[in-house]
């Protein structure tokens, strides 16, 4: 008996096998990306749709054939082979699921699977009620089970490689596996159909005929609702993995931000500690298999903190910025500069040639610091102290070569700055002693270890002292006075400078109105005031109670100013030394003639005194240039109406040379070293009756450009 096919149905039929198998596969692999509540939902949705939607095609082929006599079919058994298509898409997609799949076990699902297929098509062959039965092609039987495993194979093969493709060629293998898997079911089905015998005067007897109009309604009903429920679950899933994508790529992209941020300086980029101790731990590694050495240099740069407490945090973090990346331009690639914490740098030199090639790379570094750095339109100098370790001769673990590198650096620092060190084993006992006086200096203020001595100013034609400066003493109970030279510099790193240039104007201030008290002849008290502090907001704000609380008046105090400290930023500095003025205060500029002064500031800025270095004091009666330089600077002064003190005198000729030139006051050990307050008042009541004018403030020689802001008394 003749068969045909409408071409419609039997092209709708591999559609919707491709279309079934590709949303069932979308479905499954939800399994390897769901957690494991979902897994078993994810899974039966698949088994559930592949197989209907198999079947269905099963029935819709089945309604692209025209024999000459109406089919009907055997109710269980049909649903029987529902069934089995059901559990052979649930085998086929847990297969698919697992973690691995070997060519054997690859094998062996597709056997099953392709006859899983096979045995649905044949049970629903079965189902026909038909007399006489379906006879078969054996040749072509076995060529159907054949394309339904050879299909199956490479449809499961696919499915499995897909997973491990990016999100684009992901979709390109499903859709492949999809086409396959929906060939092998159509190909199996039609194939099968071809095997098929049906003997002339063959009848039907009992079952349903799929020629009644409301069964062939439903299934076509069956088959829309079918394909509904695929498209909204695609799009949902489809919706849910982009959404995970989406989600797993931020999140990728937070972590590694975190990574970046928890290894890197945030204001340099450089790498921070963390990474330099991981990347130097990997390098003692390397370097142990290899038999090599390389350089650990701890870098601090000199005069940073009088840098950015002077011209703010923001010229500060612009140096820190333009210094890393000179370092970085000084080493190699495979080198590495890290940041560490305020202006301290660390340094990794891989194979470096033991000393020699160590001390060329610092020397090249402190060269390189050494030039000008160009903050906020001003040309701002700095240098480097650099300590250097070795590997393997001064440690093989990471603490210990950092540590030795820093206790070579603070040696380089202590020994005068913008040098290099190399570790030895008696910088430990340095270092250990710098902590001890550091831990010493922060309780020397409360413990009231500090004084003030006073050196007298006296003027050059008539001896009278009327001014002295307040020099701090430290008085350690143990070590006896220590150099402001080693405790300075300290207090300003450590950050202790502000409490004590506080203290420091506060006595001063005290000791003033305790002579005043005393009936003693006018003397003004001349306070040194730390770069660190003088940019501060809150300078003006203790000058003022200092005055306040003492009852001072302002014409007692002088407030003694480095050149450097002034220029830094010279037109920050005239509001505020417009209102050190404006309450009376005097102003100096310290060792002038070693800073870089610009005279066109030097013109406008509200001052009362130039001090002249003793560096060209103490060349004085030996050179021509340095008494060509202090002529220069008493004329220069008194052009702009400013009086002169020269600092250093210990010669009779010094200050006769001085008085020659005109100078206007002098200080140094030849009239007096600094002495106690006590001393202080010996010497003025032993001045000869007379010694000082009715006019002790003599407001009418100290000609400040700001005088007409000084009440006058």
């Amino acid at each position: 008996m003749a068969a045909s096919y409408n071409p419609w149905l039997v092209g709708l039929s591999i559609f919707l096998a491709m279309l079934v198998s590709y949303t069932a596969l979308l479905l499954a692999s939800r399994v390897g990306i769901g957690d494991r509540r979902h897994v078993r939902l994810w899974l039966g949705s698949g088994a559930v749709a592949m197989g209907v939607g198999i079947w269905t095609m099963h029935f819709i082929g089945m309604l692209a054939v025209k024999l000459p006599l109406p089919l009907t079919y055997r109710v269980p058994t049909t649903l029987a082979s529902l069934v089995v298509s059901i559990a052979t898409s649930g085998f086929a997609l847990t297969i698919t699921s697992g973690a691995r799949l070997t060519p054997r076990r690859l094998g062996a699902a597709a056997v099953l699977m392709g006859c899983g297929i096979a045995c649905m098509h044949y049970m629903g062959m079965s189902g026909i009620a038909i007399f006489p039965r379906i006879d078969y092609d054996p040749a072509l039987v076995v060529l159907s089970v054949a394309i339904a495993i050879a299909a199956s194979y490479a449809a499961l093969w696919l499915f499995f490689r897909l997973r491990e493709a990016d999100a684009r060629r992901e979709g390109l293998a499903r859709f492949a596996a999809a086409v396959v898997m929906g060939l092998a079911i159509s190909g199996m089905h039609y194939t099968g159909m071809a095997a098929s015998r049906f003997a002339v005067g063959s009848y039907c007897n009992g079952g349903v005929s799929l020629d009644q109009p409301w069964l062939a309604v439903s299934i076509g009903l069956f088959a829309l609702a079918l394909l509904g429920v695929i498209l909204v679950t695609a799009i949902y899933d489809a919706h849910l993995q982009s959404r995970d994508r989406h989600h797993a790529a931020n999140l990728e992209e937070i972590n590694a931000r975190l990574r970046h941020q928890a290894t890197h300086d945030a204001l340099t980029g450089l790498p921070n500690r963390t990474l330099f101790n991981e990347r130097l731990g990997q390098e003692i590694s390397r370097s142990e298999r290899g038999q090599r050495s390389f350089a650990i240099l701890a870098i601090d740069l000199d005069r940073f903190k009088v840098i950015n407490d002077t011209l703010g945090h923001a010229a500060g973090d612009q140096l820190l910025a333009q210094v890393s990346k000179r370092l970085t331009s000084a080493v190699r690639l495979e080198d590495l500069v890290a940041r560490t914490g305020g202006d301290e740098f660390l340094m990794l030199i891989c194979d470096v040639d033991a000393r020699a090639g160590a001390a060329a790379v610092a020397a090249k570094i402190g060269a390189e610091l050494e030039k000008a750095f160009d903050i906020q339109a001003l040309p701002i100098h700095t240098s480097a102290s650099i300590g250097i370790s070795l590997y393997p001769i001064d440690g093989h673990g990471v603490d210990e070569l950092v540590a030795h590198a820093d206790e070579a650096m603070y040696f380089a620092k202590q020994s005068g700055r913008n040098t290099f060190h190399f570790f030895n084993a008696g910088m430990s006992v340095f270092s250990q002693k710098r902590l001890d006086m550091e831990n010493d200096l922060r309780n020397a203020l409360p413990l009231k270890q500090f004084e003030l001595h006073y050196q007298p100013k006296m003027e050059v034609t008539t001896g009278r002292i009327t001014s002295v400066e307040a020099l701090l003493r430290w008085r350690h109970p143990t070590h006896g006075f220590v150099s402001p030279a080693e405790f300075i510099p300290l207090a300003e790193e450590s950050g202790l400078m502000f409490a004590i240039d506080e203290w420091v104007m506060r006595e001063g201030c005290r000791q003033a109105r305790e002579w005043q008290d005393a009936e003693l002849p006018f003397l003004r008290v001349a306070v040194n005031v730390s770069p660190v502090n003088f940019r501060q907001s809150r300078f003006l704000n203790v000058v003022r109670r200092a005055l306040t609380d003492y009852a001072l008046d302002p014409r007692y105090l002088e407030v003694e100013l480095t050149e450097t400290t002034v220029m830094g930023d010279a037109e920050g500095a005239v509001t505020i030394l417009e209102e050190l003025s404006r309450m009376g205060v005097l102003v100096s500029i310290d060792d002038f003639g070693t800073g870089y002064s610009s005279m066109s500031y030097l013109r406008k800025l509200p001052l009362d005194k130039l001090k002249i270095d003793r560096s060209f004091v103490s060349d004085l009666t030996t050179s021509a240039d340095a008494t060509s330089i202090v002529r220069a600077i008493i004329l220069l002064a008194h052009s702009l109406r400013l009086k002169v003190v020269a600092e250093g005198v210990e010669t009779a000729e010094q200050l006769e040379e001085l008085r020659r030139l005109g100078c206007d006051q002098y200080q140094g050990y030849y009239r007096s070293p600094a002495v106690l307050p006590v001393k202080i008042a010996e010497m003025l009541r032993a001045a000869p009756p007379g010694t000082y004018s009715a006019d002790p403030l003599g407001f009418t020689q100290t000609q400040s450009k700001l005088a007409a802001y000084k009440p006058l008394r």
